[in-house]
C-alpha cells in the first residue's frame, strides 16, 4: 500500500465518523423534545399544551363595580347642617326657610312650631335639599335671623358605598348562576331547591339594594335643621298681669290649706294614742289610794 492509498483510507474513516456523530446528536436531540407528560396524550400533544399555555391570554379578576374609593369612584359624602336663629317672628321666619328650599329643588321634612313653658314661640323646619345646594341654600337661611349657633357636618360613606355595590354585583351573579342551573334541571325535586337558593339570594338582594337606596337619598340630598327661637322681651318674659297675681295667691292659699290637711292627718294617729295613754294615766292615777 503506497502513501497516497494510506491517506485516501484515514480520509474516508474520519468522514464516516463526522457522519455517526451528527447523526447522534440529531436523535438526542429529537428524543429530548419527543417525551411527554405522562396522561397528556402523547408529545405531540403536550408540546401543543404548552404552546397554548404560553399564549393564552391570563385571565384576569373582574372589577368591582366603582372600583375601589380612590380609584376612579366619585367621593360620597352625607351633607348635615344644624344651626339656630334668633327672629322677629317664628312663623314668618320658617315660612322664608321653607321658600329657600323648595327654590333650590328641595323639600321641607317636617315643620314643628309652638311655644314653651314661657309662652315664647319657638319652631323647627327639617329639610332637604340637592347636595350641590348646600352651601348656597345653608348662606341664605342664615340670613333670615340672627345665628347664635351653627354646625356641619360631612360623612364619607364611599367604603360603605361600594362594598353595597359589590354584594348587589355578586347576588345578581348568583341569581343568573341559578336560573342557568333551573334551566337545565329535570327532577321537581331539584326546581324546588334551586328555587328556594334563588328565593334566599333574592331576599339578601333586596335587603342591599335598599340600603343602596338609602344612601343614595343621604348623598344626594343634603340635610338641614333650622331651630328658630324669638328674643325674650326687655324685663322678662311677661309683663305684671294682676289677674294672675290673684290666682297665685288663691292658689298659693289652698296650697297652704292642702299642707295643713296633709299635717293634721299624719300626726291624728300619734294624737289619738297619746289622748289614750294620757285618759289611762289619769283613770290610774284617780284609783290610786291617796298616800298617808
Amino acid at each position: 500500500m503506497n502513501y497516497k492509498t494510506l491517506v485516501i483510507l484515514i480520509v474516508c474513516i474520519a468522514a464516516v465518523i463526522v457522519a455517526g456523530c451528527t447523526s447522534l446528536q440529531g436523535s438526542t436531540a429529537k428524543s429530548t423534545i419527543a417525551p411527554a407528560p405522562a396522561g397528556s396524550g402523547g408529545a405531540v400533544s403536550g408540546y401543543s399544551d404548552q404552546t397554548l399555555m404560553v399564549r393564552a391570554p391570563v385571565p384576569t379578576a373582574a372589577p368591582t363595580p366603582g372600583g375601589m374609593p380612590g380609584q376612579g369612584v366619585e367621593t360620597k359624602i352625607i351633607k348635615t347642617a344644624d344651626l339656630t336663629l334668633e327672629v322677629s317672628n317664628v312663623s314668618g321666619a320658617a315660612a322664608a326657610v321653607e321658600g329657600i328650599c323648595t327654590s333650590a329643588g328641595g323639600y321641607v321634612s317636617t315643620t314643628n312650631i309652638g311655644t314653651n313653658y314661657n309662652g315664647q314661640p319657638y319652631g323647627t323646619v327639617v329639610i332637604r335639599i340637592p347636595a350641590n345646594q348646600f352651601d348656597s341654600v345653608l348662606s341664605g337661611v342664615q340670613a333670615t335671623g340672627k345665628v347664635t349657633s351653627l354646625s356641619t357636618q360631612g360623612q364619607d360613606v364611599t367604603a360603605e358605598y361600594v362594598d353595597v355595590q359589590a354584594q348587589i354585583t355578586a347576588y345578581q351573579n348568583q341569581i343568573a348562576q341559578y336560573n342557568l342551573i333551573m334551566k337545565n334541571a329535570t327532577k321537581v325535586d331539584d326546581v324546588l331547591a334551586i328555587q328556594q337558593q334563588i328565593d334566599a339570594v333574592q331576599t339578601n338582594l333586596d335587603r342591599v339594594t335598599g340600603q343602596m337606596k338609602y344612601l343614595n337619598s343621604q348623598v344626594d340630598y343634603a340635610t338641614i335643621t333650622v331651630s328658630l327661637q324669638e328674643p325674650a322681651p326687655v324685663g322678662g318674659t311677661q309683663g305684671h298681669d294682676f289677674v294672675t297675681a290673684i290666682n297665685e295667691g288663691i292658689a298659693g292659699f289652698f296650697g297652704v290649706i292642702d299642707a295643713i290637711i296633709v299635717f293634721v292627718i299624719s300626726v291624728l294617729p300619734l294624737i289619738i294614742i297619746g289622748g289614750v295613754a294620757y285618759a289611762g294615766y289619769r283613770f290610774w292615777k284617780a284609783r290610786r289610794p291617796a298616800q298617808p
